[in-house]
């Protein structure tokens, strides 16, 4: 009897060893199928435990040189760490396109930065906001009303104008210059300062109704320099990667004092901004109707569709100044 249970004893643990053995063959079979088929892009070697390669661009070369360089080596499409995220780099425009339309759900949304917290009104600006209900319906107003064809032809005049005003002042500089005792007719001019007064006279009309170059009163002289100096502080500092960024466990140390200029430039903006709000509802409250279409810049487009509403938990005059710096900023393109 006990031989007899022996054996069978036996039998069954041969037989559940053989059983598991072919399922952990069956199980490896089929993760090598998985993974081929989900095969992701390669890793750049040589990543920090925390740092991830954010050591390669501490280097005097350009961040695009660097990435040209992990191009040649890794091919179009591979996969770097700045601190704990991963960021996928490609280098190849069907690819590229590809994410943008087969797999543009996968890439729709944008993470939360640090510069988005301060700079963004905290996720209010349309292109720093994340893939949601609010971006969907700010998407909507933008594309509807405020960046369309339609909305620049109507402001034709406005470009027409201030570059009619600009070659004005240019002819006023070399008269003032010629009737004075020079031996050449020739005047030198700064050409880049000019035409960065000229398209910032241009964007500023066609946005909040404003010019502020070509102006005498000192008021408006100081305010054209803060508002000049905030918005190129703040382009500047959207293009900085604060330690935050990478590191979350280290957010709270302002390395470098980048969250604090981000904060002032924040602030000196939006005081900015508050003070055209200001005075465009009180022109509009002294004006028996609103302008028509043709003469609506788009301050007064965002205040026709968004004065007194909330969506998503921001009030209109987030919207309202958020929307603003975004068109400022995608035009003038400082």
């Amino acid at each position: 009897m006990d031989l007899v249970l022996s054996s069978l004893i036996n039998s069954t643990t041969i037989a559940l060893l053989y059983f598991i053995i072919s399922l952990c063959l069956f199980l490896f079979g089929f993760s090598k199928v998985v993974h081929s088929k989900t095969k992701e892009a390669t890793i750049v070697e040589g990543a920090w435990p925390i740092l991830g390669h954010l050591s390669l661009f501490s280097g005097t070369q350009s961040p695009h040189r660097v990435l040209g360089t992990l191009a040649d080596k890794h091919g179009p499409i591979f996969t770097i760490k700045l601190g704990y995220k991963r960021a996928l780099i490609l280098n190849n425009w069907e690819m590229a396109k590809e994410c943008f339309t087969t797999h543009d759900m996968v890439v729709s949304s944008r993470p939360k930065l640090v510069g988005t917290e301060h700079l963004g009104y905290n996720g209010a600006m349309f292109g720093l906001a994340p893939y949601g209900p609010y971006w969907r319906q700010l998407r909507k107003i933008v594309t509807l009303e405020v960046l369309t064809n339609r909305r620049i032809e109507q402001q034709a005049h406005v470009r027409v104008s201030e570059v009619q005003a600009s070659i004005k002042e240019l002819f006023d500089v070399w008269s003032s210059k010629n009737n004075e005792t020079y031996s050449s007719n020739y005047v030198f001019v700064e050409l880049d300062q000019w035409f960065t007064h000229l398209t910032f006279n241009m964007v500023l009309q066609m946005v909040v109704g404003k010019r502020y170059f070509g102006l005498t009163t000192i008021s408006e002289d100081e305010e054209s320099k803060r508002c000049v100096n905030g918005l190129k502080k703040l382009m500047h500092l959207f293009g900085v990667i604060t330690v935050g960024d990478v590191i979350p466990c280290l957010k709270f140390f302002d390395f470098g004092g980048y969250v604090k200029a981000m904060k002032e430039t924040s602030k000196e903006l939006d005081k900015i901004f508050d003070e055209w709000l200001k005075e465009r509802r009180h022109k509009r409250t002294l004006d028996e109707k609103v302008d028509d279409q043709g003469n609506q810049d788009i301050m007064d487009v965002l205040l026709s569709l968004l004065d007194g509403t909330t969506i998503e938990g921001f009030d209109g005059d987030t919207i309202i100044k958020a929307t603003i710096l975004v068109c400022i900023c995608m035009i003038l393109n400082i």
